[in-house]
């Protein structure tokens, strides 16, 4: 972002994660309390990329060997006379996506934790910095008054 911007700006979609990364606007005059808003926000960021990077990866290797071991199962190749890569039908795939849910169910559940745990202390320390502010523009608007 150019240094003048006073906003966070919102990235491309990570080819890993398929997440937008945000860079956060540091203002000049950050308060400790501010700081840690943004810290906490930056670390919820990182923490879905992390998470969801893993699980993709883990999800197109999965699934790329469930389409392989179907096809030899059927005697067929990866690809077809025609070059084209052999896929198979949607009620096939739906076994995979079935059992990789039910296979990473407790790594859903345990995210779903974190990441609710993590956007509540984000949500309360947003509330924290409105009250700051307010009290701050309050005592301004005394003081000038």
């Amino acid at each position: 972002p150019p240094a003048h911007s006073r906003y966070d700006w919102i990235g491309p979609p990570d080819k890993h994660s398929n997440l937008r990364p945000v860079i956060f606007y540091v203002p000049p005059e950050e308060s400790p309390l501010e700081r840690r808003l943004r810290e906490t926000r930056q670390e919820a960021q990182a923490c879905d990329q992390r998470f969801w990077a893993r699980h993709n990866r883990a999800f197109c290797q999965e699934k790329e060997e469930f389409i392989y071991s179907r096809l030899k199962a059927k005697g067929l190749e990866m690809r077809d006379e025609t070059g084209q890569k052999a896929t198979l039908n949607a009620e096939e795939m739906a076994d995979f996506y079935k059992d990789f849910l039910s296979k990473n169910f407790r790594k859903h559940m345990q995210y779903n934790r974190d990441w609710y745990k993590r956007n509540f202390t984000i949500t309360f320390l947003m509330g924290q910095v409105a009250l700051a502010r307010a009290l701050r523009w309050l005592r301004w608007k005394k003081k000038n008054v």
